[in-house]
């Protein structure tokens, strides 16, 4: 009896696309040889569909070797952890970045698809806590885990089809800047190929993003921006000074609930008058910093910079506050595919694990998208007890193998 029926679609939904052969392409040098038992195109394979039932750490293999179908798909005989743990730590930089690539050659396998007129590129970083001495794990600028060692990920999604188009994971004492600029424009040049020249690409960045050469690269790559900026002095002073503002939004009493305005502001290193600067004042909100300026109005003020000169203002800070599911996704993603959690204490194999976890991430969006749309909105874990946390029975009858599953109700 088995607890994970749902996994033999899964297996042959990725069969059908080529996962096997392209893991075996990039990947099977790294394990070579007649000896060689457990190849290392199927090790990644054997992650993927750990990730998939809901398994976070390598050492969840002691449990999910007692499974019978979980067994059998791993061709008979589950490795060893000590197997899966050296494995992790054969990928170098060269095959981490292949890995990557990976990760987001399946994370546009839909965008490709559906071709849609506007594609919004959501980028956020977070905090992985971490508790030893792992490699890399250092203490970072987050307040709220002040002097905590820690990695420090960054991530882009697709809004449109809610998958993965880049990752890296970085050391704790690292931050949303300059840095980074190269792996942006690298996902952008991603989304362009996949999406077509003529779609009309939005990149979504918080406060971090507030950086010239970030916002030059973005601007230089022919896309859009639309990024929460920082709250600088120079900034608070210019809102402070603005007396025309276009009223959006009043409650019933005829009092106005939220305002809009375009101040003529611009930051020393910007390129003059490229860039708009767009204040939002609104009681409306009711999470995130509350900035309160004006005496006697119960409005806050949220400010946005943006390339996009044909929008309406209100407009474009809508686009932002729509589009803000990054911060949903990286929640899934820590509880149920625990990014959040690391193996061993190398950081090149704690990158290959994380980077596994969103390929299986972004397969499972794919799998459901092609096979079960019903409940491709769902978030991940709800279509894991539905799709494959199910009982099935493996019997062997007449030299043959056959899997008798339990009837899913979530699913009529």
């Amino acid at each position: 009896m088995s607890g994970v029926g749902g996994l033999v679609d899964f297996n042959a939904f990725a069969q059908r696309e080529g996962l096997g052969r392209q893991l075996a392409r990039d990947f099977g040098h790294l394990k070579t040889g007649k000896q060689v038992v457990y190849p290392m195109h199927t090790q990644i394979q054997l992650l993927i569909d750990a990730a998939m039932v809901g398994a976070q750490r390598v050492f969840d293999f002691e449990w999910l070797a007692n499974d019978p179908l979980f067994e059998h798909l791993a061709g008979g005989a589950v490795p060893s952890v000590d197997a899966l743990y050296d494995d992790l730590r054969r990928f170098g930089p060269d095959e981490r970045e292949q890995l990557e690539a990976v990760v987001a050659d399946h994370g546009l396998r839909l965008l490709r698809e559906r071709r849609p007129e506007r594609v919004t590129v959501d980028i956020d970083t977070t905090v992985m806590p971490l508790f030893g001495h792992q490699e890399g794990a250092l203490p970072g600028s987050n307040p709220r885990y002040h002097g905590r060692p820690s990695y420090h990920p960054i991530l882009a999604r697709i809004a449109e089809t809610d998958t993965v188009l880049g990752a890296r994971l970085r050391s704790g004492d690292t931050s949303l800047g300059e840095a980074d600029v190269e792996d942006v424009e690298q996902w952008l040049d991603r989304t362009r190929e996949a999406a077509g020249r003529d779609a009309i690409i939005t990149v979504r960045i918080d406060a971090g993003g507030d950086c010239a050469a970030l916002l030059a690269a973005i601007d230089n790559r022919k896309a859009l921006f639309v990024v929460k900026a920082k709250q600088t002095p120079n900034l608070l002073g210019a809102v402070m000074q603005m007396t025309r503002w276009h009223t959006v939004d009043s409650d019933a009493d005829g009092v106005p609930s939220r305002q809009a305005a375009e101040l003529d502001f611009q930051r020393e290193d910007w390129p003059p008058g490229r860039y708009r600067v767009i204040a939002i004042r609104t009681n409306e909100r009711d999470s995130g910093r509350q900035v309160c300026l004006w005496e006697g109005l119960d409005l806050s003020v949220q400010f946005y910079v943006t390339n996009d000169v044909d929008r309406d203002i209100d407009d474009l800070a809508r686009v932002y506050d729509d589009r803000a599911g990054i911060e949903p996704l990286i929640a899934e993603l820590k509880n149920g595919f625990g990014i959040g959690k690391v193996s061993t204490s190398s950081f090149g194999a704690n990158e290959a694990a994380f980077l596994i976890k969103l390929l299986a991430y972004n397969l499972m969006r794919r799998w459901v998208a092609a096979e079960i749309p019903a409940i491709a909105a769902w978030r991940s874990s709800w279509i894991r007890r539905a799709a494959i946390l199910f009982p099935a029975r493996l019997l062997r009858s007449g030299g043959r193998w056959m899997l008798r599953r339990a009837h899913r109700p979530m699913l009529n």
